[in-house]
């Protein structure tokens, strides 16, 4: 599927057989390999935009394998989220 991008480097794309200059008039055709790397560019700036609550959220454990840990009286599986959880601060520290 072709991919084409206008000057704000905003992605489109059509079906085989429609005609761009109808649908895109102000786009221009570029390779795959360039929409992927726009769409990485853009991907990559919007998790910098996120503060490090949100980027944390995203990473921590799940925290049922906490309680499943407690409940069964697993000590190593309480403390292997524990770990996980404090790697996630260390990789995403307060700002």
């Amino acid at each position: 599927m072709p991919h084409f991008k206008n000057t704000n480097n905003d992605l489109f794309w059509l079906d085989e057989g429609d005609d761009p200059s109808v649908w895109l008039p102000n786009c221009s055709l570029i390779t795959d390999a360039e929409a992927n790397s726009i769409r990485a560019t853009k991907e990559q700036a919007a998790f910098n935009s996120l503060t490090y609550a949100e980027k944390r959220a995203a990473e921590y454990p799940n925290f049922i394998d906490y309680v499943d840990g407690i409940v069964k009286g697993d000590q190593a599986q309480v403390q292997a989220y524990i770990d996980a959880c404090l790697a996630v601060k260390t990789k995403y520290p307060k700002e």
